[in-house]
């Protein structure tokens, strides 16, 4: 295995356009999709279904083996939804060797058992008898722009200060920016919790709100989040860098957003099942909500913004009124 290659499991949207970053970058990488009509497609016609304006580097390698993929590479990166991440993990165990590095890049909580996605892998890994360093790799990094080769900061946090570093030098280049981290766990706890955070920014934006509204919505989400967070042990500087109040900002903000996206059919009165049908890819946020409220509860942390989420899932209470209920909560201080 050369240090200049690398696994990704996954043929999604950012897994794919980190692909191509990677591959331009003269890196050796390996992409697995579990649906071999996908890995076909990719082959045939060098391009993502969703990333319309990229041609993706002749250099790719394409299969369907997941044991092909995790055997390609030094790093190993899990890039599937959050609700796969588990069955991914478990599968490609067995395949997994000592000296390997493991990244992941989904963004969730898992609800049965709360546990974040880098605590998921750690779990099918320990199982399988392996131990190998678990790099979250987290930040504003919308895959359509990653693609495009824009300038882009991302944050590689882990428990071990080397893997941290090994995949800040493999990733580093003209157009991504890596910092090294330590907190893995509020780092998560922003990429699964900030979606929530961009739903609701859909909503009033859908509603016709203006930026006064938008930029609350994003400055107290962000609180909620960084108090869920302390009650965690989490640093509190993580919740104001770019895994915090940076992927707020873009996930909340962008027309790339398929939460923000979700938010305002949300307000049209589409169901959440619908919304996500509409859409046609996985809204990370829908699946973050019953494991953040669990979390809330557990932890006593009280999180208004992302209880009024629930409740318009729910269909508890229309759009306009829930945002009237924020507005005439109790009156606080802010801090």
């Amino acid at each position: 295995m050369k240090d200049t290659s690398i696994g990704i499991l996954g043929a999604g949207t950012f897994g794919v356009a980190l692909a191509a970053t990677l591959a331009g970058e003269g890196k050796s990488v390996t992409v697995w999709s579990a649906l071999p009509d996908e890995i076909e497609a990719l082959k045939r016609e060098k391009r993502q279904k969703n990333l319309p304006d990229l041609v993706l580097p002749e250099s790719i390698r394409y299969t369907a083996d997941i044991g092909e993929a995790c055997r390609a590479g030094a790093l190993v990166m899990l890039a599937v939804p959050s609700v796969f991440i588990r069955a991914t993990a478990r599968a490609a165990a067995p395949h997994l060797a000592e000296g390997q590095t493991v990244i992941d890049v989904a963004k969730g909580i898992e609800q049965d058992t709360l546990l974040s996605m880098s605590e998921i892998i750690e779990e099918e890994l320990s199982l399988a008898g392996k131990a190998l360093p678990i790099v979250a790799l987290s930040g504003p990094t919308h895959a359509e722009e990653v693609a495009l080769g824009l300038p882009t900061t991302i944050v590689a946090a882990s428990k071990s200060e080397a893997a941290a570093r090994l995949v800040q030098d493999f990733f580093s280049s003209t157009c991504l920016r890596v910092y090294t981290a330590s907190d893995v766990r509020g780092t998560e706890l922003c990429g699964a919790l900030k979606n929530i955070v961009a739903i609701a920014a859909g909503v009033a934006a859908e509603l016709g709100y203006g930026d006064n509204t938008a930029a609350a919505l994003m400055t107290r989400g962000m609180a909620e989040i960084a108090r869920l967070g302390r009650a965690m042990g989490c640093r509190p500087e993580t919740f104001y860098g770019l895994a915090g109040i940076g992927d707020v900002i873009v996930t909340a903000t962008s027309a790339h957003s398929r939460n923000r996206r979700a938010g305002r059919l949300l307000a049209k009165g589409l169901t959440a099942e619908e919304a996500a049908q509409r859409i046609g890819m996985v809204v990370e946020g829908f699946h973050a909500v019953p494991a953040a409220i669990s979390l809330a509860e557990h932890y006593g942390a009280e999180m208004p913004i992302i209880s009024a989420v629930r409740d318009l899932m729910a269909g508890k209470a229309s759009p306009k009124d829930t945002v009237d209920a924020l507005m005439t909560r109790e009156k606080k201080s802010e801090f």
